[in-house]
């Protein structure tokens, strides 16, 4: 499986600034095999190491600062000499270990021609102690879930990813690639860009064993719940997490407490959606006020959406049949269009470094996505249906005087009275051809 992330960790060994890398992502996301994968191709050797697997290991990092006694220790348990340069070092699920973590910073001042790779899950490292977290002495990479493209790929639709990475305005998508397009972001939606997920798909086709695996991953994701969550608070948690496919059905999409329990309040749940959303397992978006920079400077906090990090996921969560949404256009408005808000949601987050918000004015109106790139703001609007009447777009484009506006839709590509609509499988070249516009 290919994955884009691969770019990064070449330029990361070459790079004469290189650190001890830690790479995080939730849990079944590919960081395991990604870093071997990586290791296999670009060195002569890897040195693997699982803190969680093995529980002894945390005694080599604990019993010494040293990093030359810890090489040696790990060349012993290796087996062979670990080589600089040579040997990739790859310390899975540091999180188990704080010592492990906090040796990443000697490893980096007195060893730094070692390569280190490290992997973790965002809550692990994020509740760390301090004085364990190697502050400044760590290259950060994220992994997320396959993007649609990373899917294509898995396809075996190399030309189709190449397609659309050359497309660009004023450009008519041919029937030829825009059907099959349409039909494998069909699947994706169904699917979903766990790597366990999708290769059980590509290789058998097998809709029930996608659904056991998908159900297997949520079920480690619950199991983490009493893991890491304080005691008190897992219930709140199970409760959050179960009320998200509710939170999407309704027509207002906005993230209502009652829906978690019948009069519940945000003091009682604020907690529980911030352990969510640091896990890396939902996204918490803000309603933003105005369009100002920077957008996060304009939140409105008592107003927010929440989606899942996967949108296979979330799709096997609110029991969804997988067989039944391939068939005819029903998955694309099916749910609310909430399986399409979080796609392009999943798209848009690999492309921006402020995560997107969402606008609503006084009335019915309302913007899925609010963008910045760079110093410029863009309105998104997601229209699952076939109709694309974007009355919330123009009302929000007339108010703040926005030259540009974006709708996400069935239609092919075109401009119309400022408003750039680009079929939904475009979603993941949003930031691309808003840089040419620019340029």
């Amino acid at each position: 499986m290919y994955r884009i992330l691969f770019k990064q960790l070449q330029n990361w060994k070459t790079s004469p600034r290189r650190k001890p890398l830690l790479l995080q992502g939730i849990r079944q996301s590919g960081k395991t095999w990604l870093l071997k994968e990586f290791g296999r191709l670009e060195y002569s050797d890897v040195a693997y190491f699982n803190l969680d697997e093995n529980i002894d290991l945390a005694t080599y990092f604990e019993t010494t600062r040293d990093p030359f006694r810890i090489l040696e220790q790990l060349s012993f348990l290796h087996g062979k000499q670990i080589v600089p340069g040579n040997t990739l070092i790859i310390l899975d699920e540091i999180q188990e270990s704080n010592s492990a973590l906090n040796s990443l910073k000697y490893f980096l001042e007195k060893t730094p021609e070692y390569h280190i790779a490290a992997t973790g899950s965002y809550l692990g490292i994020a509740l760390s102690g301090p004085s364990s977290f190697p502050v400044g002495k760590v290259n950060f990479m994220k992994l997320y879930p396959m993007s649609y493209e990373e899917f294509l790929i898995a396809c075996g639709d190399i030309s189709l990813v190449e397609y659309l990475e050359s497309v660009n305005l004023p450009s008519t998508i041919p029937d030829i690639f825009f059907n099959p397009l349409m039909e494998r972001l069909k699947q994706y939606l169904v699917i979903g860009g766990m790597p366990a997920v999708v290769f059980a798909w590509t290789e058998l086709k097998d809709m029930e064993e996608v659904n056991s695996i998908q159900s297997e991953i949520i079920t480690s994701y619950e199991r983490d719940f009493s893991k890491h969550s304080m005691e008190m608070n897992v219930a709140k948690v199970w409760q959050v997490w179960d009320s998200i496919p509710a939170q999407l059905a309704r027509e207002n999409k906005k993230f209502s407490y009652s829906t978690v329990k019948t009069g519940g309040r945000s003091r009682s749940f604020e907690d529980s959606i911030i352990w969510l959303a640091n896990s890396g397992l939902i996204y918490k978006i803000q309603k933003l006020i105005k369009p100002g920079l920077p957008i996060r400077a304009y939140d409105d906090l008592s107003s927010f959406k929440v989606y899942l990090a996967d949108v296979g996921l979330l799709r096997k969560k609110a029991g969804l049949s997988g067989n039944t949404l391939l068939m005819g256009d029903q998955l694309f408005t099916e749910f609310n269009g909430s399986l399409m808000e979080n796609f392009v949601l999943q798209e848009l987050v690999l492309q921006v470094e402020t995560a997107p918000r969402y606008w609503t004015s006084r009335a019915s109106a309302e913007l899925d996505f609010i963008i910045q790139q760079d110093n410029n703001i863009f309105p998104i609007e997601v229209k699952s249906g076939k109709s694309v009447r974007s009355k919330s777009l123009r009302l929000y484009m007339d108010q703040y005087k926005c030259a540009l506006g974006l709708r996400l839709s069935q239609q092919n590509l075109k401009v119309n009275g400022g408003i750039l609509n680009m079929p939904l499988f475009m979603a993941g070249q949003i930031s691309r051809i808003l840089n040419e516009i620019k340029g």
